[in-house]
């Protein structure tokens, strides 16, 4: 099978690319597959963190690609579309996860040689962030493009909302594993300078008003003293209306803040540090944290919007907070240190690896183009 891959790769960094680059690699056992990528993906002016591009604290997985795609540059949509199909693929791979790709993504796929079929892995058809070009360039897209993975059950219910008879396969997301391995509890704490004697609750990732980290800080003042509340990730957009949360509700001694891009050599030491991660979001499909939170096997606390519950079991893998309530997020995260269930949910998580396998993803891909 020859397989051309369209999407975010190194130079760049995120969860995108480690996505696309865990896929390459397991195709790239058996099939043969060329990378290409974007020589601009987002303009400066539309990228909310300090930058799109890997550092040499990063832990990358430099995969080879061809660096063509400008998104706001028509005339490299033709450019991407003549190299690509001099290669000649059967299949040509897209990730899709926001509605701002659709005009470039959507244009590529549209004028691939007949004999390529393309498949798009989506994240999102309807942004958390709503613009009012996404329904147009989402359509644009979803037309042109002849199979789809979905990931989620919303995920599929937009998808079917406006591309009715798509063609799709759903699957979960498979567990990042290059961020390393899991770490002695206190090691790890000594390395971020926690108290051992505290209760770790983690909120990792890029912060963005969905992800409820407002919630999150209000249900604090609840907690306990020997509780802390560990807040990793580069915030996209102001901070300040979060600190101002911390003030007034006078929280900083249970607060541990790192408002900045984690690196990859960092991700085990949070993960591996903590009790229990929480998601709790207002909105979701899903979250690429659960993958990570699962690879070092560490339960999860999230609220019930979007596929959420799809991958955190309620009571299985963690606990699943009936909604974004200030209140039961801190009821949640309190039961879960009273009930003392972790052991038995990081059994149910380990038990979950074998199945959400990168093989198993990169098998449903295969399985959708022979139906296409």
């Amino acid at each position: 099978m020859k397989i051309a891959y369209l999407s975010t790769f190194y130079p760049f960094r995120g969860g995108i690319a480690h996505f696309n680059a865990s896929v390459f690699n397991e195709f790239n056992k058996e099939h043969e597959i060329k990378a290409f990528t974007f020589k601009r993906q987002y303009p400066n002016i539309l990228f909310p963190g300090k930058t799109q591009y890997v550092t040499k604290e990063d832990k990358v997985e430099k995969i080879p690609s061809v660096e063509l795609l400008d998104t706001i540059n028509p005339i490299s949509y033709f450019k991407t579309i003549r190299k690509i199909n001099r290669y000649n693929p059967d299949i040509l791979i897209m990730k899709y996860w926001m509605s701002f790709f659709g005009p470039s993504l959507g244009t590529v796929s549209k004028f691939m040689k007949k004999n390529t079929k393309s498949i798009a892995v989506l994240d999102n058809v309807i942004p958390h962030e709503k613009r009012f070009f996404d329904k147009a360039f989402t359509t644009y897209f979803l037309r042109n493009v002849d199979g789809f993975i979905v990931m989620s059950e919303t995920v599929k219910n937009d998808l079917l909302t406006l591309k009715p008879h798509a063609k799709y396969i759903q699957k979960q997301h498979p567990l990042y594993n290059h961020f390393g391995n899991k770490k002695d509890q206190n090691d790890a704490k000594k390395e971020l300078g926690l108290d051992l004697s505290k209760k770790i609750v983690l909120f990792f990732g890029i912060i963005r008003d969905y992800k409820g980290l407002d919630l999150l800080l209000k249900s604090v003042k609840m907690l306990p003293d020997d509780y802390q509340v560990v807040i990793a990730g580069e915030s996209y957009g102001s901070f300040d209306k979060y600190l101002e949360i911390i003030d007034n509700e006078k929280i900083k001694n249970k607060i541990i803040l790192k408002n900045e891009y984690i690196s990859d050599n960092e991700v085990s030491t949070y993960f591996s540090a903590a009790d229990v991660c929480i998601l709790p979001y207002k909105s979701a499909t899903q979250s690429g944290i659960t993958y990570i939170s699962y690879h070092f096997d560490l339960p999860i606390i999230a609220t019930n919007v979007g596929g959420l519950k799809e991958t955190i079991k309620h009571e299985q893998t963690g606990i699943i907070v009936e909604r974004p309530d200030v209140e039961m997020i801190g009821n949640a995260i309190i039961q879960y240190f009273e009930q003392d269930k972790k052991s038995f949910f990081i059994k149910n998580i380990k038990a979950l690896k074998e199945e959400l396998s990168w093989e198993n993803f990169a098998k449903e891909i295969l399985n959708l183009y022979q139906q296409l």
